[in-house]
């Protein structure tokens, strides 16, 4: 027995009468929450640079797959020999260049042989599409699928040549927001300041930088910062919402000399 067949058997006794009562209770519904939080504690593990907490984080996420096939298997559809044969197909079909004959210069051949094939598969499968935007999950978080959106339009040849191209759309998104601020049309601003998010993901994306994760970093670093401001007031007997914003940027610019 190898050691996914031990993993394998262990989740059949969870599931199986007499074994736990939460998981047996468990269905591809409500175990969604439960796989999106575990990719994100793996992803958490990777920005901490933790190996111990890596590797127990990828066998939560592992263990998130054995039981959504578990599952499957209960219901006739499909097991994890299945998912492990389907997968094992896919990556050795669509590295021609790797297990077949193909050649290739670089990784944009290989991207743009990827895509040909998934092509190739979908009118295989009668599953074609309309745009090739199209196939994005839509649980997707909104600035991944942005990211996603313009890395496939970036392979049809609809990009900027280079980064600082998309200072300047950022720019006249910027431009255009602070010319309807003041006006009542409350959706044309949303609208704008959507644009705004958009062309940024994109420079993200010119400069090989991962939105969702950048802004994770930044989001920690701004909570660190405004702690250490609520505890600079709190030590000296002062409230936050009482205190003038001028001393709150004192004191802010006082943290950021602390973290370093």
């Amino acid at each position: 027995m190898t050691d996914i067949d031990k993993l394998l058997v262990v989740m059949e006794q969870l599931r199986a009468p007499g074994g736990c009562p939460w998981d047996r209770e468990q269905t591809h519904e409500s175990l969604k929450p439960h796989l999106i939080e575990e990719a994100y504690e793996v992803l958490h593990a990777l920005d901490a640079d933790d190996d111990e907490e890596l590797r127990e984080e990828l066998g939560d996420l592992l263990l998130q797959i054995v039981f959504h096939a578990q599952l499957a298997r209960e219901e006739g559809r499909f097991d994890m020999q299945g998912v492990i044969d389907s997968i094992h197909a896919k990556i050795v079909r669509r590295h021609p260049h790797v297990f077949g004959d193909v050649k290739v210069r670089d990784s944009r051949e290989v991207l743009d042989n990827w895509d040909r094939i998934k092509q190739e598969e979908r009118r295989e499968k009668r599953k074609t599409r309309d745009s090739l935007l199209d196939g994005l999950p839509p649980g997707l978080p909104a600035l991944y699928e942005a990211y996603q959106m313009g890395v496939r339009a970036a392979r049809a040849g609809f990009d900027w040549n280079e980064a600082r191209q998309v200072l300047p759309k950022i720019r006249e998104e910027l431009d255009e927001l602070e010319a309807i601020l003041a006006g009542p049309d409350r959706a044309a601003i949303r609208a704008e300041a959507g644009d705004i998010l958009f062309a940024v993901v994109n420079l993200c994306r010119k400069l090989s930088i991962d939105p969702e994760t950048t802004l994770k970093n930044t989001n920690q670093k701004f909570k660190r910062r405004f702690h250490y401001i609520e505890k600079k007031l709190e030590a000296s007997g002062r409230n936050i919402q009482e205190c003038p914003i001028e001393d709150l940027e004192i004191i802010w610019q006082e943290s950021k000399q602390w973290e370093n």
